[in-house]
């Protein structure tokens, strides 16, 4: 594509994706730096999240992946991470040998319901009170084509 045929941001255009951009940063820096007091990182958090709303928490290693948005080799990574901190274990698939499950300890379990009020709080303070619900509902709106269409490139690719 040469510069005759690129359709360059606008102004508006790009002072919305700038501060898409910083926001989602910062935001999450915060959430991260705010979940380093209990030890956990957001993607902790985020892999604890998903297991501790699954049946009998616990999810094969591929969901888990697509679920928290990571390669299969970095999230094994992580889980080992987090085995070693007795938050997950892993178990073999009776059915698929190749399978594996994450699956949440007592002592994860633990950690989520003590984490997730503070987490919940700081999402609030940081994110959901300085906004009114007409711009709540117009985020969400606003995101809600863009998750679709990056999701449907994500099943279509495979990944």
């Amino acid at each position: 594509m040469n510069d005759e045929e690129t359709r360059w941001l606008s102004s508006m255009e790009q002072r919305a994706w700038r501060a898409y951009l910083d926001a989602y940063r910062l935001l999450e820096h915060r959430l991260d730096r705010e979940l380093q007091s209990f030890g956990l990182s957001i993607n902790d958090y985020q892999i604890l999240v998903n297991l501790s709303e699954s049946p009998e928490h616990r999810m094969r290693m591929s969901d888990l992946a697509s679920a928290t948005i990571q390669s299969r080799s970095r999230l094994s990574h992580q889980i080992s991470r987090m085995e070693a901190a007795g938050l997950v274990t892993r178990e073999n698939c009776a059915d698929d040998r190749r399978g594996t499950f994450a699956v949440l300890t007592e002592h994860g379990w633990a950690t989520i319901q003590k984490v997730a009020p503070h987490h919940v709080a700081s999402v609030r303070r940081h994110f959901i009170d300085l906004l009114t619900d007409d711009q709540l509902h117009a985020l969400e709106s606003a995101y809600a084509p863009v998750v679709e269409h990056l999701k449907s490139l994500r099943t279509a690719s495979g990944g």
